[in-house]
């Protein structure tokens, strides 16, 4: 039996890609010409890739649910992803909110599902995001949390982050600094 790995999981919008920012909030571009991967974003990946992690993105994307964008654009729009930058996964929830799904953050579905599927010790692993949404997930999955704080002013700041960054660079610095523990699966810091 082999040993369990362990993760970093990203969220795409505001964390890999830029964007698009009105009434004090992100929301995910919808269309390709509005799509932009944050330049610094593939160095920090294979920065953790060289680290020994599995590097997962863990996105929802109720846009495609609720008709506002086409499967097809999001398909492309993860091909660019995986042509720019060493992925292991790539796991989306496209379900509204009112679809009440298992999947969706904050709940950590997505998080299970591929922890299961790459044999990943959610424990040794990171969840990192830009939203409230994202840091539940990773705390609900049993992971170390980091909330790239870009400035939004018209939604709740996470409660209990175990980093507050202001980038995927500064994210991957600290990530790339704690060691963890192995036989205890927790983290020094």
């Amino acid at each position: 039996m082999s040993a369990l790995r362990r993760a970093v999981f990203l969220d795409r919008d505001g964390v890999l890609v830029v964007p698009l920012f009105r009434d004090g909030r992100s929301f995910a571009p919808t269309k390709l010409q509005e799509y932009s991967i944050y330049p610094e974003a593939a160095r920090c990946v294979s920065r953790l890739k060289e680290a020994s992690f599995l590097v997962v993105v863990v996105s929802n994307q109720p846009d495609v649910g609720a008709g506002r964008m086409d499967r097809s654009v999001l398909d492309e729009m993860h091909a660019r992803l995986r042509a720019a930058m060493p992925l292991d996964a790539i796991r989306v929830c496209c379900h509204t909110r009112e679809q009440r799904c298992a999947c969706r953050k904050p709940l950590p579905g997505m998080l299970f599902d591929v922890a299961g599927e790459l044999r990943i010790d959610l424990s040794l692993s990171i969840m990192v995001g830009d939203r409230a949404s994202d840091v539940e997930a990773g705390a609900a999955a049993g992971c170390r949390t980091v909330f790239v704080d870009l400035g939004y002013t018209s939604e709740p700041r996470p409660a209990s982050p175990d980093r507050v960054v202001s980038s995927l660079g500064e994210a991957t610095d600290w990530i790339l600094s704690i060691e963890p523990e192995v036989e205890g699966a927790t983290w020094k810091t």
